[in-house]
């Protein structure tokens, strides 16, 4: 009996650790974005994705590190995946009708802000906004 319950003991402990562990990875993550230590917070987010792989946010963090960095492939891989996690979310949606906006892809970067506008509480601005450039580079 006593050791069943060590054994219990032992397990309840590294899982807590774990969690605490994924939290942790994240909250470093946004600490060094905020001080734009960028490579330091690209590493901590990857940390998190590999104890949470669904943590949508550290995606939408690294694809935020990727467009600083001029990687458009690495972005939007990152942002598709925030998507695909979680179809909602606006500012994926946003900064994807974005980056499709800034490659040409006037066709998508619409889908995407139509999509963005049905369901928007945070970016309706930033979505009509967004209606009125891609109207205007469209037309050139």
């Amino acid at each position: 009996m006593k050791i069943k319950i060590l054994l219990l003991l032992i397990i309840l402990s590294f899982f807590s650790n774990t969690l605490f562990a994924k939290s942790e990875f994240f909250q470093e993550g946004i600490n060094l974005f905020k001080i734009k230590k960028y490579e330091d917070a690209k590493f901590k987010f990857e940390q998190d994705i590999v104890l949470h792989p669904k943590n949508e946010k550290s995606y939408l963090y690294l694809s935020k590190i990727f467009n600083m960095q001029d990687k458009k492939k690495l972005e939007e891989q990152n942002l598709k995946t925030v998507m695909l996690l979680n179809p909602r979310n606006e500012e994926a949606i946003y900064h994807l009708a974005k980056l499709k906006l800034k490659t040409s892809d006037f066709q998508k970067s619409k889908e995407l802000n139509k999509r963005l506008k049905s369901i928007c509480t945070n970016f309706c601005n930033k979505s009509d906004k967004l209606k009125v450039e891609i109207e205007n580079l469209s037309k050139k």
